[in-house]
């Protein structure tokens, strides 16, 4: 007899496992969130207890909404308790959803990451000639800003430095580095689990160094990157005391920088009691109640804190500009005059001058082969991607022993320098694409090599082109000061218009960013690539994170100088003070060498000598600011939360164009337009003399 067909009980097992896996529980998925409840009505200087009360406020608060205080308790990790109030936790969308619906929420926002964005730099603003301080100088002038405390929100420092030493003396360097903290939980929430090494405030990257020693570094001498650039390296403010505050760690998706420990690091060092924050980080411009930097920021301006913040390196692009509220000072990035030339000449004797900071020179002065990167490229690869001189998509068996040209862009220009050496070059030419222009970035790279123009790098792919044995030499670099123009403005400084609000001009200033010379970590090598086993103690960085400690270290000065002027004051003396011309007495050009435009520098080349005696201020109170938010659509009950203090919006709303900034920016004009200012007499005559000079 034949066995039964298994039909049926098959197609019953089925239906069963189908309706098992069809009502299947699911999980949502958690993410990281920042509740944002304004600012505390408490006195600052509040016992443990009473701090660990508003955290039980806050856990009672989320358990409302999650059925328990204990639940809540697992859930939240940071609570802001000082002058920021809100907690960052964990939470399902639909319970972020709910709880920004509560009367007591301004704002409910995602723990995003924020990106971080010398020994001749403060020579060429004018505070010394030739390592002599001028007795009109704003050194003497502020006593090096002493008294001062700036702090530092960054990959903190590497505490060894001779810059973190007391100013003249051999004392150890806590009396220049009064603090170190750092704020991980943010991080924790979007990365894998965090081992013992991140519990440490201590900078293993190079970029928190670099920063806290540009706006406070002491007088070091014989500092250089692998002898070029010799000089006595010093910050905007060498005798200021300094705190830093770790907020940024190994990058997860591009990001370093997390919503919550931004806020959280804010909340501290307003309670710390410093004078300037410096914060060279930030992302894509967002509504002021949904970014931790414009958040933090106000709480510490409303404190008397002067906040300067990075403009973000996303340029040559319109509207790129990040940190755009305006109780921040935003700083984009320009050229000192200092370069470190390194000349190419090609077989056909044709010379290019590049830039470098390679501590490597070709052996013999001898031609070595040439090849594009494009003809260089792995079987698996794309020519546009190889040109790019990218991982994994060179072939070591075409490159071997040749110096290999590359095309700027993607990923970054030492990573270049180091995927030609791993497939055996012997140098590299790294051409700009159109969009980069002139401007040529000196880099400590791994193997031979010369950063050239967009201009010089067709000439050498054209040369490569029309030869069959295209041949060239790099020579090594060396030091030159008083190069013309300076400054100009780098390519990479993020530009305007101000995209949330595009009354308010943004950056408001510029500031040496490119090639700058300052401290760095034994953690890395300059590069920060994997492979570069090399160590120094000063490292050339560029960026808008290179330009905004230079303007606060100024701040300092200015602090020391004038310690009852309101940052917004302070703010106006650097804006309305500031130069549009360069060292050629030509207007300041872009990194196409044509005019550049206040969209890219806002006020200007900061003149920090000019800027102790201002003559006249544009203040702004607090209440200016909320009438701005007001004018912005913001409502009362979020204004009078987000500030503590009783408010109403003014009726008929305050036009956003008269708000008392240092500059003025009409965003739609039709017809004529009347727009008012109100400035104060800081200098020492009874009247001025006012002259106007109009837009055509």
């Amino acid at each position: 007899m034949r066995p039964p067909r298994p039909t049926i009980a098959l197609y019953l097992l089925s239906f069963l496992l189908s309706s098992l896996v069809l009502h299947r529980p699911t999980f949502a998925i958690k993410k990281s969130y920042v509740v944002y409840l304004g600012s505390h009505s408490h006195p600052p200087n509040l016992s443990e207890l009473e701090l660990n009360q508003v955290t039980e406020n806050h856990y009672e608060f989320l358990g409302s909404f999650l059925g328990s205080h204990e639940v809540a308790k697992e859930s939240i990790f940071y609570s802001y308790t000082r002058h920021i109030n809100g907690f960052a936790a964990t939470l399902e969308e639909e319970e972020a959803a709910q709880i920004a619906k509560h009367p007591k929420v301004v704002s409910i926002f995602l723990n995003q990451g924020r990106k971080l964005h010398t020994t001749r730099s403060w020579d060429f603003l004018g505070l010394e000639h030739d390592g002599v301080t001028p007795p009109n100088s704003i050194w003497n002038k502020a006593r090096y800003g002493e008294d001062t405390i700036i702090g530092n929100l960054d990959t903190d420092q590497r505490s060894q430095r001779e810059s973190c030493n007391s100013f003249g003396d051999k004392i150890l360097h806590e009396r220049k580095l009064i603090g170190a903290r750092y704020f991980n939980k943010g991080f924790a929430a979007v990365s894998a689990p965090l081992n013992s090494s991140f519990d440490s405030p201590r900078d293993n990257e190079g970029h928190g160094s670099h920063t806290l020693s540009t706006a406070a570094g002491n007088f070091v001498t014989g500092a250089s990157v692998f002898g070029f650039g010799n000089g006595t390296a010093k910050g905007g403010s060498p005798k200021a005391r300094v705190a830093a505050y770790k907020v940024c760690w190994p990058p997860v998706n591009g990001s370093e920088c997390f919503e919550a420990d931004i806020l959280a690091a804010f909340d501290i060092a307003i309670h710390d009691g410093v004078d300037v924050l410096s914060v060279s980080l930030g992302g894509d411009p967002t509504a002021f109640f949904n970014d931790s930097t414009a958040i933090g920021a106000f709480h510490a301006v409303k404190h008397g804190i002067v906040v300067v913040c990075s403009a973000g390196n996303s340029g040559p692009d319109e509207g790129t500009v990040s940190n755009i509220a305006p109780w921040q000072i935003t700083v984009g990035a320009s050229t000192i005059d200092r370069e470190f030339p390194s000349y190419v000449t090609l077989g056909n004797w044709k010379h290019f001058r590049g830039q470098s900071l390679s501590a490597v020179a070709l052996p013999g002065k001898r031609f070595y082969r040439l090849i594009s990167a494009a003809a260089a490229k792995a079987a698996n690869a794309s020519v546009q991607e190889a040109l790019l001189c990218k991982a994994g998509t060179l072939d070591p068996r075409k490159v071997k022993g040749k110096i290999l040209a590359c095309l700027r862009g993607d990923n970054a220009r030492v990573d270049k320098g180091e995927q030609a050496l791993l497939a055996g070059a012997v140098g590299m030419i790294l051409a700009n694409n159109e969009l980069n222009g002139n401007e040529i970035i000196s880099d400590p790279h791994v193997l031979p090599a010369s950063h050239i123009n967009f201009t010089d790098g067709a000439l050498v792919f054209a040369y490569i082109n029309s030869t069959k044995s295209p041949r060239a030499y790099i020579k090594r670099p060396t030091t030159q000061l008083g190069t013309k123009p300076a400054p100009f403005m780098a390519a990479f400084s993020s530009k305007g218009p101000n995209t949330i609000t595009p009354d308010i001009l943004k950056p408001d200033i510029t500031a040496p960013g490119v090639s700058i010379i300052a401290a760095y970590t034994e953690a890395q090598g300059p590069t920060n690539q994997m492979f570069d086993q090399r160590r120094v103690l000063f490292n050339s960085v560029s960026g808008t994170s290179m330009s905004c400690p230079h303007i606060s270290g100024i701040c300092g000065l200015l602090k020391t100088l004038y310690p009852h002027w309101s940052p917004a004051a302070i703010k106006s003396a650097i804006m309305t003070t500031a130069t549009t011309q360069d060292n050629s007495r030509e207007p300041v050009l872009n990194a196409s060498f044509y005019r550049a435009t206040p969209f890219s520098y806002g006020a200007g080349h900061v003149n920090p000598n000019c800027a102790m005696d201002p003559g006249l201020v544009y203040d702004l109170s607090l209440n200016d600011y909320l009438n701005f938010l007001c004018s912005n659509g913001y409502n009362e009950t979020q204004i009078e939360m987000f500030s503590e203090e009783t408010y109403k919006c003014p009726k008929p709303a305050i036009s956003l164009t008269n708000l008392n900034y240092p500059s003025i920016t009409v965003p739609k004009l039709n017809g004529s337009l009347v727009v008012t200012r109100t400035v104060k007499n800081v200098g020492t005559p009874d009247s001025i003399q006012v002259e106007r000079n109009l837009p055509k």
